[in-house]
């Protein structure tokens, strides 16, 4: 298996703690000196960056959250004049205001370098022709995978996202071998394909790079199924960098970290206190390489766990394995805890359901009501009214003995819930100001 960068995709474990510790450093005495509230943090809690003098210490640095973004909106965080700036994304900021992130020609040159490692690592090659089907706005997944795919030699179309039925022309014109989408949209590519008529065994497309929400392991295999293609699943966010922080290698057993650019902690999620080696917590992430947007210990909600164990493919870097639920997507449903992933792990696993759902709150005299609405096989629907409520029935007990909650589950054709190029809506909450 081709590896990109050897030299530091391969480094020894002791050799590349030491290289960490030498950017974590120089990362923490840039920031301090550069960006007042990270000054002001530091020495509130009397921290000077001499401190820093083991990768533990990084543990006595303050955190960094969402809050903290907004809070200093839009160049607060930056470490850099604007006229050293060349680039610059944000979040979609429909909570409020966006996360606006910089760019130095160094800092991309770096995001150019690891998302071709992450390309690289899934088994893009020299000779593929990828695909882009997310946006190429404010979002970084596009120019950030873009630049990455286009480093490995690899011809980019930038198709950009919608126009489903215009991908699968290009798919079949242009001999695409490489998909970049979200799982829900290679899901909805193929829907429309298989009503266009569309063999997709019969095209060059091979492979997809994946990333801005979950896949689970059963979307994975629906993917494959209908695209006839080997899914691989990314991870980034525009915080820290973008698309780019980690990736799954052709053995597909967890993402490998670019711990040379970043540090990363698994932290208790409520406590905030470090958690012992292989326990599942909150990711954190520190940027050890950022010029324009340094950030330390940035939060990220999401839940994973780290393996430093060796990987078959012979990159010695760690492995995180495959976000499915964050703390903040964490529903409250009659005080029982609830992560959208649960529903999913469940109904993905009925015969007849397909990979479309949509979890409905809301509350009625007083009480939180949760309905589940689910897209079906035509199979699935009869015209004996029985087979159907044993059906939902049959759903519903499978969702109680994992929630422990009664769910109203409600069939719908398929089709019925709502597509999306970008990431799927699949809840909606309606309880707010009930």
């Amino acid at each position: 298996m081709p590896i990109w960068n050897a030299e530091y995709e391969s480094m020894e474990r002791p050799l590349l703690r030491e290289l960490q510790l030498r950017r974590l450093q120089a990362m923490v005495s840039w920031t301090y000196e550069r960006v007042e509230h990270y000054r002001r943090a530091l020495d509130a809690l009397g921290l000077k960056p001499r401190d820093i003098k083991r990768l533990e210490d990084i543990e006595r640095l303050p955190f960094t959250d969402k809050q903290t973004m907004r809070e200093t909106y839009p160049f607060g965080l930056f470490a850099v004049p604007l006229d050293e700036v060349v680039r610059i994304h944000s979040s979609s900021g429909t909570t409020g205001k966006p996360i606006v992130v910089g760019y130095t020609k160094g800092d991309l040159a770096t995001w150019t370098e690891l998302t071709a490692r992450i390309a690289s690592a899934a088994g893009v090659v020299r000779s593929d022709i990828a695909q882009m089907a997310f946006g190429y706005g404010m979002f970084t997944g596009g120019f950030g995978m873009h630049y990455g795919l286009e480093r490995t030699g690899a011809t980019m179309i930038p198709a950009s996202a919608g126009n489903t039925e215009r991908h699968i022309m290009m798919m079949q014109d242009f001999g695409t071998t490489v998909l970049v989408s979200t799982p829900s949209y290679a899901l909805y590519i193929a829907e429309v394909g298989e009503k266009m008529g569309v063999d997709f065994s019969q095209l060059p497309l091979r492979l997809g790079l994946f990333g801005a929400e979950p896949c689970s392991e059963a979307a994975r295999r629906e993917i494959e199924n209908k695209l006839q293609i080997r899914v691989t699943d990314n991870y980034g966010l525009s915080e820290v960098m973008g698309p780019g922080v980690s990736g799954e290698c052709e053995c597909q057993c967890g993402l490998h970290l670019n711990e040379d650019h970043f540090l990363c902690e698994i932290v208790d999620p409520i406590t905030g206190e470090t958690l012992s080696p292989g326990e599942m917590g909150e990711l954190v992430i520190t940027p050890l390489t950022k010029e324009a947007f340094p950030v330390l210990r940035y939060r990220t909600h999401d839940l994973t766990r780290i393996s430093s164990e060796p990987c078959e493919c012979g990159r010695t870097l760690a492995r995180m394995e495959k976000v499915r639920q964050r703390t903040d997507d964490m529903l409250i449903i009659r005080g029982v805890n609830v992560f959208p992933s649960q529903i999913e792990d469940v109904v993905f696993k009925i015969e007849g359901v397909r990979p479309h759902y949509l979890i409905v709150l809301d509350r009625k005299h007083g009480l939180d009501d949760i309905e589940l609405r689910i897209e079906v096989a035509e199979e699935v629907f009869s015209d004996i009214m029985a087979d159907m409520l044993a059906f939902t029935r049959h759903v519903s007990e499978r969702l109680h003995s994992v929630l422990g909650l009664n769910v109203k589950v409600t069939l719908v054709e398929p089709g019925s819930i709502e597509r999306s190029a970008g990431k799927a809506k699949r809840v909606l909450d309606r309880r707010e100001g009930c």
